[in-house]
């Protein structure tokens, strides 16, 4: 049987391949997603999203059936159960995908595989996660509906300082767990947080030497168990919610030796374009240096990505020029 020829497989249906997907397909191009389980991604697993423009408030399954259905009347095609698991470059310039013994035929390809929230892995935490249960990744998507209400943060790093920080905005109480007695994160993100711990009024608590190890309550979040790691000793911590900030594991296994990626696994491209280390490939979403990890910039960056590859169809000789020296203005 001869190879179908698309002109754009995209690997990932989460917010940033159905943003492309929606930019290739409503310009005619055939356009592929495979995808290894259901489409949407980790946005999938959110039950209240505020911060998407337009819709004031939606749940993250609603969603994605709405993107979904939009890219697939423009004539998106999609597979689920797909998981790519090699990518090559042929002689003629064009991408070979496989999906262990299925091929496919690309003129461009765009990675959006996302990534995944670290895990603490202890009791409870998978049965309470989402914020309408009190279990979250993202302050900035779930702060607001713990408004007035006591948190628990865990983690040490830039994007637990930053989280926390921005949690105290609307909790009553918020408490960050470490499980040393510094801090990772930046100096001056320390400073920031550590001065407003020491405010008369502050809303902000520190438990150093410390780690979670359960995660409890009837139906929603109501404690969490802390150790303490120095001397052993727990406690039953009384919370609403429990926000973990320990890292993002991108989903780039598969990727590994085909593309650059960065120690921790995350996609290298130029900011400017999206371009990865292998032409026609591109990068958009969670999965690449310098993600916000947010729904909408998931989104633009898959409406980007579409952007450049029109530009990579009518002149390949973009893709090797740099993105500084490039200079004009991309639009249609």
């Amino acid at each position: 049987m001869p190879d179908v020829l698309y002109d754009i497989i995209i690997v990932g249906g989460g917010p940033a391949g159905l943003g492309a997907a929606l930019y290739t397909s409503r310009d005619r191009y055939r356009t592929l997603i495979l995808e290894k389980m259901i489409p949407g991604g980790q946005i999938f697993n959110t039950d209240r999203i505020e911060n998407y423009p337009g819709i004031p408030r939606i749940d993250g399954p609603s969603l994605v059936d709405q993107m979904q259905k939009q890219v697939e009347s423009f004539g998106t095609e999609i597979k689920t159960g797909s998981e790519v698991t090699d990518l090559k470059r042929m002689e003629d310039g064009r991408i070979e995908v496989r999906c262990h013994e299925d091929r496919y035929i690309a003129r461009a390809v765009v990675l959006a595989p996302g990534s995944s929230y670290r895990k603490l892995g202890v009791p409870g935490e998978e049965e309470f996660r989402n914020a309408g249960a009190g279990v979250s990744y993202c302050g900035t998507c779930d702060g607001p509906f713990f408004r007035d209400k006591e948190v628990v943060s865990v983690g040490g790093g830039n994007t637990a300082i930053e989280e926390t920080l921005h949690l105290a905005k609307y909790a009553s109480k918020v408490t960050l767990v470490h499980r040393r007695n510094e801090f990772r994160a930046d100096k001056i993100l320390v400073e920031e947080m550590l001065a407003k711990v020491g405010e008369p009024d502050s809303n902000l608590v520190i438990h150093y030497d410390s780690v979670v190890t359960a995660i409890q309550g009837e139906g929603r979040v109501q404690s969490v168990r802390l150790k303490n790691v120095k001397t052993g000793s727990e406690e039953d911590y009384p919370c609403d919610g429990a926000f973990i900030f320990v890292g993002m594991v991108p989903n780039t296994g598969f990727l590994s030796g085909i593309v650059d990626l960065t120690e921790q696994g995350f996609i290298r491209c130029d900011s400017a374009y999206l371009r990865t280390s292998m032409p026609g490939v591109f990068v958009a979403g969670d999965c690449r240096v310098g993600a916000t990890m947010q729904l909408i910039t998931a989104v633009a960056d898959g409406v980007n990505t579409a952007m450049m590859i029109k530009q990579y169809f009518r002149d390949p000789q973009w893709w090797k020029r740099a993105a500084a020296s490039v200079g004009e203005t991309v639009g249609w």
